[in-house]
């Protein structure tokens, strides 16, 4: 009897109703669009926005450095010979031709700074002290312009998976009310909300793998050219301290 049972359920044409002859669900890009309901697409709208924003940001960061480190490249052997040669009118002019250059706008404002202290004469410990400090506040102010857009890369790279999961939620509730609401379900009652579920889930983590790996290839980079701005200001205030002692 068991037996029978098992053979009656397995060989019956539809069970439980799950595949029920004219359900069809059409799993195209604009099917699924279709079936969304507003909020689902109020998530995918969202998550639309910060994969551009993200985007833009990447693009930015990417020529900036680019330039930076292009220029940097060419500008420190420059500067490098005109101080040697102790010519520091001309290290400054080698340091505004190259103004996309990280390492340049650090070196010009503590040479500026070194030039202009005082007036010339004796090299005084408050010059050199003055021109380590406007070097300080000078790497700051690249630092920070070297991070701008990082911030939202993070936090876009830390939130769209969450986004996405709320997308997942409203399409799961999606699919339980249409259950409720049909009195034969099938399959294709609730193929809508678990579809749309999906794809919230998949695009959010389409915006957010690429977000957090740039965010951390571009924090890797600044940190590189921090370590560089930390050098070549180390370096110019060992050339300040050598000209005070010839001066002297």
């Amino acid at each position: 009897m068991i037996l029978a049972q098992i053979n009656h359920f397995f060989v019956s044409p539809a069970p439980l109703g799950f595949f029920q002859e004219g359900q069809t669900v059409g799993f195209s890009p604009i099917d699924l669009w279709n079936n969304m309901g507003w909020l689902a697409r109020g998530v995918v709208f969202v998550l639309f926005i910060m994969s551009i924003w993200s985007l833009a940001v990447m693009i930015d960061r990417y020529l900036y450095f680019n330039a930076a480190r292009k220029q940097s490249r060419e500008f420190a052997p420059r500067v490098a010979g005109a101080l040697k040669e102790g010519k520091l009118d001309e290290a400054v002019k080698v340091a505004d031709r190259n103004k996309k250059s990280h390492l340049a706008e650090v070196v010009t404002a503590g040479l500026q700074e070194f030039r202009n202290y005082g007036g010339g004469g004796a090299v005084s410990q408050e010059q050199i002290e003055s021109s380590k400090r406007a070097l300080e506040r000078a790497e700051a102010i690249v630092h920070a312009k070297l991070k701008r857009g990082l911030g939202s890369l993070a936090t876009i790279g830390s939130t769209a998976p969450f986004v996405g999961l709320f997308g997942t939620v409203a399409g799961i509730l999606k699919a339980f009310q249409e259950i409720a609401t049909q009195k034969t379900p099938g399959i294709g009652a609730v193929a809508g909300g678990i579809s749309e579920a999906l794809v919230t889930t998949a695009f959010g983590l389409f915006v957010a793998i690429p977000a957090v790996w740039l965010f951390n290839y571009f924090t890797n980079r600044v940190e590189a050219f921090d370590v560089e701005m930390d050098n070549s200001s180390s370096e110019l205030i060992d050339y300040f301290i050598k000209q005070s002692n010839i001066r002297r």
